[in-house]
């Protein structure tokens, strides 16, 4: 039997598609933007709008979008190979008032987990470490960066068009989950 590890996961844009807010961001803007369009995390540049307008429109739509958010290809597949061995703790920017929404949403894709820690930021550093985490999953860029240096631990980065800066040795990018699973579990043997 494989040792038991604790895994580490951001939620949007790593366990969910990272296309889940372009309709709505295209709805409500009035754009026609698809995530190739999306080369860096901040967004309100490209929806020319202010970062404050920005976040008001987040406030207001966050639960509606986080309730059908779509699982990213292939997470149920590799996920159902882990779920029996590992421990899992899901830490994302997420504000703590989406917790139920969230636990919700989890449940309805019967997604197992430990802990759900929703931190209101990006900063995740403190969360990891507290978690004794020993491999996260990640798609904003300088947070794989972050922790993979801060905490001494592989870092995965899910291959999105908002993070393509270089990254250090410690962050490994893959293109999807199933690229993920191959590194994995090479990493667990």
């Amino acid at each position: 039997m494989k040792k038991q590890k604790r895994f580490g996961f951001d939620i949007d844009g790593t366990v969910t598609c990272p296309e889940t807010f372009i309709p709505y961001l295209n709805k409500h803007f009035n754009t026609n933007i698809t995530l190739a369009d999306i080369t860096q995390y901040e967004l309100s540049p490209l929806l020319n709008v202010t970062k404050e307008q920005f976040w008001e429109w987040m406030k207001d739509h966050e639960p509606i979008i986080y309730a059908n958010a779509k699982l990213a290809t292939s997470f149920t597949e590799v996920f159902k190979e882990w779920q029996d061995t590992h421990h899992f703790t899901y830490i994302s920017a997420r504000g703590n008032h989406l917790l139920e929404v969230t636990e919700k949403w989890f449940q309805k894709e019967n997604i197992p987990y430990h802990h759900i820690e929703l931190l209101g930021q990006h900063d995740k550093l403190n969360a990891v470490k507290k978690h004794n985490i020993e491999i996260f999953f990640e798609d904003k860029h300088d947070n794989a960066c972050d922790i993979a240096e801060e905490c001494k631990i592989p870092v995965i980065l899910m291959d999105t068009p908002y993070n393509q800066d270089p990254i250090p040795s410690e962050v490994i990018r893959v293109k999807n989950w199933k690229e993920a699973a191959v590194w994995v579990d090479n990493w667990l043997k």
